[in-house]
């Protein structure tokens, strides 16, 4: 059975670059190694729904939970693949993973609902839909000014046209997500985590640098 590592963060802080980045350095070490990134847009009726939602096109209000259950559906769905994908690597990479539906469902709550739903997600994620917990996860930390600047050199998403999606727009939300992601760190859900700085000096670190310190991990 293959490693499962999962690269999360929030938007804008290269975690797409990371991962393509870390699968080619793994396969060119001589370990077979895959990519497998969440949302599923467009393949899932959860990634399809949640194209929606990001995209503000939906009817009707998408309340956390609910959100959380989409995000939830959309891995679902696709666990066959995850669970060969595992058989047949030496490691599985995911870009954005649980810990992701986590930090961003409890940004939109409360503060005192925050654990709670985080809990609760973590529940429904690997106890219900028994998807596999990451062997080891790394968060990597941007400040917002930064990320939100690359958000805007993102290629253009299958899902919407506007610059910002409806969570990327929010920056009160994306600033409770980091803090939400700092609180994952902390307890160690989902398993172990390594934090990897993104940034220095106000500029993105390389991408050979960023991946030279995760390999060093795996």
């Amino acid at each position: 059975m293959g490693k499962i590592v999962a690269i999360e963060g929030a938007d804008g802080v290269g975690k797409n670059t990371a991962a393509k980045g870390l699968c080619d350095a793994l396969n060119a070490a001589g370990r077979t190694a895959v990519v497998i990134g969440f949302p599923r847009y467009g393949e899932t009726v959860g990634g399809v729904t949640i194209g929606r939602f990001l995209a503000g096109d939906m009817p009707v209000p998408v309340k956390p939970g609910a959100a959380a259950i989409l995000y939830a559906l959309d891995r679902y769905e696709w666990r066959p693949r995850i669970l060969e994908a595992i058989e047949h690597h030496d490691v599985l990479i995911f870009d954005r993973y649980i810990a992701s539906n986590m930090a961003y469902q409890a940004a939109r709550l409360e503060e005192t609902d925050v654990r709670a739903m985080m809990d609760w997600i973590l529940s429904l994620e690997t106890g219900q839909f028994a998807l596999p917990a990451p062997d080891l996860s790394f968060y990597l930390d941007t400040p917002w000014d930064l990320a939100r600047a690359l958000i805007l050199e993102k290629a253009q998403r299958s899902y919407t046209d506007r610059a910002y999606d409806e969570y990327e727009a929010d920056i009160a939300l994306q600033q409770r997500v980091r803090g939400n992601y700092e609180t994952i760190v902390a307890a160690s859900l989902l398993g172990p985590w390594q934090v990897v700085r993104a940034s220095e000096d106000g500029q993105m670190r390389r991408r050979e640098a960023i991946v030279t310190e995760m390999l060093g991990q795996i």
